[in-house]
C-alpha cells in the first residue's frame, strides 16, 4: 500500500486506482498522461510484461471513455535489450491505442533511437505519438528542426539526467536560457502539437506570450503532486495535462521526487508532522 504521503505524487498501485485518478481531474478540466512506472529492464520477460499491460491499459482507456493518453519509457519496453526489442514492443502498444502515445526521452545514449522511434511512428499514425526532448543537451535545437514537420506532439522539458558537460549544459540559467530559445523555435516553426513540460511559471508565461504572438497552438504538461492548484486554474485559459505515474514501483519514484527539488522534500516534511 502506497503511503500517504508518498500517494500525493503517484495515483496508485494499479491501472484502475490511475484512471480513477484521472476522471477526478477530467471533472476540474484537467486531463491525464498515465505512466506505469519501471525502467532499465535486462529481462525480456519483464520487458514484454510491461508492454502487455500498456495494451490492456489502451484498451480499458478506450472502453471507459477517459480523457487520457499513456506515456513509455524506452527501457521500460526493452531498449537496454535491444533496440529491436523496444521497437517490437513499441509497435505493439502503438497499434492497440486509440489515444496518443508519448515516448518518453531518458539519458543522451538513448536519443537517436528515440527519436527514429517517433518519426517512423509518427508518420505511420498520422501523429497519433509524442516524444520529449530536454533543452539541456546542446543538440536539441537541431532535434527540434527534424521534428517540426513531423505530425504527432513534441514535449519539452529542461532535463533531468546527469549528462556529460561536453554534450549538456549544466548551469541552471544556461539550461533556462536554451529552455527559451527552443519553446521560441517551437512557437515559430512548428504548426502544432507543442506541450510546455514545465512548473515554472516564468517558463509558462512565456509560453503565453509565444501564443499571443504567433497563435500556435500549445498544452502544459505538469507532474501529480507539483503546482495542482496552479494546474487547475491554468486549466481555466490552456490545454493542461498531468502526468500520471502508477504502479508497485512507486518508492523509487517518490524517493527521486523528494531528492530533486527542496520545495518535494518540504512538502513531505509537512505532511509527516501532520501540517
Amino acid at each position: 500500500m502506497i503511503p500517504p504521503i508518498a500517494s500525493n505524487f503517484v495515483a496508485g498501485e494499479t491501472a484502475s486506482a490511475a484512471m480513477d485518478h484521472v476522471d477526478d481531474l477530467n471533472e476540474r478540466g484537467v486531463h491525464g498522461i498515465l505512466n506505469l512506472l519501471g525502467e532499465h529492464y535486462g529481462d525480456r520477460a519483464d520487458a514484454d510484461a510491461d508492454t502487455q499491460a500498456y495494451v490492456d491499459l489502451v484498451r480499458a482507456l478506450a472502453q471507459r471513455n477517459t480523457d487520457a493518453c499513456i506515456s513509455v519509457k524506452p527501457s521500460q519496453i526493452g531498449l537496454d535489450i535491444g533496440d529491436a526489442v523496444f521497437e517490437e514492443n513499441l509497435a505493439r502498444i502503438v497499434d492497440a491505442a486509440d489515444c496518443l502515445v508519448w515516448i518518453d526521452m531518458e539519458d543522451h545514449t538513448t536519443t537517436d533511437v528515440t527519436l527514429d522511434a517517433f518519426e517512423r511512428h509518427a508518420r505511420e499514425t498520422d501523429g497519433n505519438v509524442g516524444v520529449c526532448v530536454q533543452a539541456n543537451l546542446k543538440r536539441t535545437r537541431d532535434d527540434l528542426e527534424r521534428l517540426a514537420d513531423l505530425p504527432g506532439k513534441v514535449r519539452l522539458v529542461k532535463g533531468a539526467y546527469d549528462e556529460p558537460a561536453e554534450l549538456a549544459y549544466r548551469e541552471k540559467a544556461r539550461v533556462d536560457e536554451a529552455y527559451r530559445d527552443d519553446l521560441a523555435f517551437m512557437f515559430q516553426h512548428f504548426d502544432d502539437g507543442i506541450a510546455v513540460g514545465s512548473h515554472d511559471p516564468a517558463m509558462i508565461s512565456y509560453a503565453r506570450e509565444l501564443h499571443e504572438e504567433y497563435g500556435t497552438p500549445y498544452e502544459v504538461q505538469m507532474l501529480t503532486g507539483v503546482r495542482e492548484r496552479a494546474q487547475f486554474d491554468l486549466a481555466d485559459d490552456v490545454t493542461v495535462y498531468q502526468y500520471i505515474p502508477y504502479g508497485e514501483k512507486w518508492f523509487s519514484y517518490f524517493y527521486r521526487r523528494i531528492r530533486e527539488r527542496k520545495s518535494n522534500a518540504l512538502f513531505a516534511l509537512r505532511a509527516v508532522v501532520g501540517r
